[in-house]
């Protein structure tokens, strides 16, 4: 569980790598239109769409920030609905992209397929290089801090093998005059994207439906772990489903006057017992702080 100081600054590299692959978008879209290449709008296309769930996700984490103490039911929610948004986008673009291949394949076959800028392309290709790369360090040193931080990384490792792709087919069009590479690749582009799009729909549905079964209240949590026997106070606490399970995070301060030896592990079982019995909460993430306690 990350705390919200964590979060802030994860959500500050997000923005930074967000700004990065927002800006090569640009470049792309304005790059594909002069090469007349389709894989590089293709490329473009999945950009917009990753850029636009990170965008997504970014709201999600500031209204968790700004209207709670935690990442709870709501922000959840908020996270999986942009999701499907996105899974939606992804289905859009891949589709467009793949009927313009289509059609672009069939004027080729009959002479009419238009001119491809390979140097354009490739020169795109490997400024995208450097762009996706710049993001991927950025996001490199805070992956271990945030899972999510650790899955755009991910994402964006992916986007700077793809740009060696489309610039090995620049090449390959330069050198053999074969435009139809530009399709093929774009085509390729478009599984990939249509692939993840239908991969992504199907995880947020699961996961809506996961949560239709509503979490317990974080007050009622931390009024329960209070009453624990030596338990000072409570902060901190996230609750959370994952895989069909309730997993409960919680920072719990012991009072001064504990002295009994391993008193610390008593306690973790007594509110880990708690948790089970009132809430039904099979995983725990539990700190806890002896506050002075001299074992």
């Amino acid at each position: 569980m990350t705390d919200i100081t964590t979060h802030q600054a994860s959500r500050r590299r997000l923005l930074i790598a967000l700004a990065i692959t927002s800006s090569f978008m640009i470049i792309q879209v304005i790059g594909a239109y002069y090469a007349n290449s389709l894989a590089v709008l293709a490329d473009a296309g999945h950009l917009f769409v990753h850029n636009s769930s990170l965008f997504i996700a970014l709201i999600a984490s500031s209204l968790a920030i700004h209207l709670a103490k935690n990442y709870n039911d709501g922000y959840q929610k908020a996270e999986l609905t942009g999701g499907l948004i996105n899974g939606c986008l992804y289905l859009a673009i891949s589709l467009v992209i793949l009927y313009e291949g289509g059609e672009r394949f069939m004027h080729h076959h009959e002479g009419k397929g238009p001119v491809v800028n390979s140097y354009l392309m490739s020169v795109i290709a490997a400024t995208g290089f450097l762009f996706h790369g710049a993001a991927a360090w950025v996001l490199y040193k805070g992956r271990k801090a945030s899972f999510n931080v650790y899955a755009v990384f991910l994402h964006s490792f992916f986007d700077l093998i793809s740009t060696v792709s489309t610039f090995v087919a620049g090449i390959l069009i330069y050198l053999t005059g074969w435009s139809v590479i530009d399709i093929l690749s774009s085509m390729l582009i478009a599984l990939f994207v249509l692939f993840t799009g239908v991969k992504v729909i199907v995880g947020c549905v699961k996961g809506l439906r996961l949560n239709k079964a509503k979490l317990p209240d974080v007050a009622d949590i931390e009024s329960a772990i209070g009453q624990v026997e030596h338990v000072e106070n409570v902060h901190n606490v996230t609750v959370m489903r994952r895989d069909k399970e309730l997993v409960v995070g919680a920072h719990v301060v012991l009072k001064q006057h504990c002295t009994k030896e391993k008193h610390d592990e008593a306690c973790r079982l007594k509110v880990e017992q708690l948790l089970a019995q009132q809430f039904n909460v099979g995983n725990s993430v539990l700190q806890i702080e002896s506050h002075g306690c001299q074992h």
